[in-house]
């Protein structure tokens, strides 16, 4: 028996280590890497609607630049058949997988539009994708718009995608829902077949000598692993047979990936430890996974997975509102008043 085997989106996976979308599940060669070091799976970066589009209104451009001077220039407009577009080269790199992997291949997507939803999903599923995942990525910017019109939109997008395709749809979700919990029980009930917890928000930066708007890349660390831990514990008990659910953010090591599973996640994500440590990082967490688990009894990750959730644990307040009041005093450090004057 595997005793890391487990099951993510319906799909039997030999171990819960799974390489989340990144610069390392772009290409086959890099793929076939990742799987050689123990990934049990693989999830593409994502397919950006917005990168299709302007690549369309370029080409556009292109075969109409002169049209209005040289009527013949029309004459000589190449067949746009022949153009290989941003979501042909993405669909042509999961056949490519699919060719040279024995792991699942998780295509993802972020679309803005429904249409652009709709159209890719169909897609990626005649490419051979196993499963997919919906990147859902919106500032609430406009203040004209409520939270309810958000959510209510975002899971019209999933109820879309869900009829559209076949294949099992995981939707990588942000933490800054309302009521996260209400939302996330709403998502599987339109359709969603796993949650990943959480899609990580690259804030922008503010240069201030040219005052220009940076992209600023920060890698994840540990300790950002802690938010996806309280709310999986919180929603496995609430979605548990029904969807699958994924940590994604702060896993670095084995003891990380213990603690995803120990909450009630079916996988542990990872990409920022491997791009810090190479892909070969897979089977040393792999290990120390292995060694935890012999060192604390469990004998499979099916064991493992829930046995602290928010309903299997001793103080499932721990994961609420306690859990503030107790971190503000666990601060134990001395003040050393005494030593500096007092104000009269």
């Amino acid at each position: 028996m595997n005793r890391l085997a487990t099951s993510y989106l319906g799909l039997d996976l030999r171990s819960p280590l799974v390489a989340s979308a990144g610069p390392l599940t772009r290409q086959p060669e890099s793929a076939v890497r990742l799987q050689k070091s123990g990934a049990a799976a693989v999830v593409l970066p994502s397919l950006f609607e917005e990168e299709v589009v302007h690549e369309e209104v370029e080409l556009d451009r292109a075969l109409e630049q002169g049209a209005e001077s040289f009527a013949e220039a029309l004459d000589y407009h190449p067949e746009v058949r022949d153009v290989e577009s941003v979501a042909d080269r993405y669909l042509a790199t999961i056949v490519e997988m699919k060719k040279e992997l024995d792991i699942p291949v998780i295509a993802s997507l972020n679309a803005t539009s429904s249409g652009g939803w709709i159209r890719f999903a169909g897609s990626i599923e005649e490419a051979g994708a196993d499963a997919l995942e919906l990147n859902l990525y919106r500032v609430a910017a406009d203040a004209a718009r409520t939270g309810a019109a958000m959510e209510a939109s975002d899971l019209g997008v999933i109820r879309e995608v869900g009829t559209a395709t076949g294949l099992p749809v995981a939707v990588k979700i942000s933490p800054y829902y309302s009521a996260l919990a209400s939302f996330a029980v709403a998502a599987v009930e339109a359709g969603a077949r796993g949650l990943v917890l959480f899609n990580r928000f690259y804030q922008p930066d503010l240069d201030a000598d040219t005052r220009q708007v940076l992209p600023r890349l920060e890698l994840s660390r540990p300790w950002e692993l802690r938010l996806p831990l309280r709310w999986i514990a919180i929603l496995h008990p609430q979605v548990d047979g029904h969807a699958s659910l994924a940590a994604s953010s702060g896993v670095h090591s084995g003891i990380d990936a213990a603690k995803a599973l120990l909450v009630g996640a079916d996988v542990a994500m990872m990409t920022s430890a491997l791009l810090q440590n190479g892909r070969e990082h897979i089977a040393t967490v792999e290990k120390e996974l292995v060694a935890w688990m012999e060192a604390n009894g469990y004998d499979s990750v099916a064991q493992l997975r829930g046995s602290v959730s928010y309903a299997a644990s001793d103080d499932p307040a721990a994961f609420e509102r306690a859990n503030y009041l107790k971190t503000l005093r666990s601060w134990n450090a001395p003040l050393d008043l005494k030593s500096k004057p007092q104000p009269d």
